[in-house]
């Protein structure tokens, strides 16, 4: 499975993360992506952190016909 790299992600529906480490699920071992929002938000606040599984994380997704990842990385 690819790497991730810590920095700045575009998300496909264009909101900005800060990918700031790796983690694993205590029960079951599985690589989560550990993630912040890079932005406000009324319902969860600012800067809400975020864990997502990885293999999810790198998955792409079909928008208009169009394969593209889920997150893009930007620097």
């Amino acid at each position: 499975m690819a790497e991730i790299k810590l920095g700045k992600y575009k998300h496909y529906k264009s909101k900005l993360y800060e990918v700031i480490g790796l983690a694993r699920h205590s029960e079951t071992l599985e690589e989560l992506v550990v993630y912040k929002a890079l932005y406000s938000s009324s319902e969860f606040g600012n800067n809400a952190l975020w864990a997502r599984p990885k293999a999810m994380f790198l998955e792409t997704v079909v928008i208009d016909g169009k394969k593209i990842p889920r997150f893009e990385f930007i620097g």
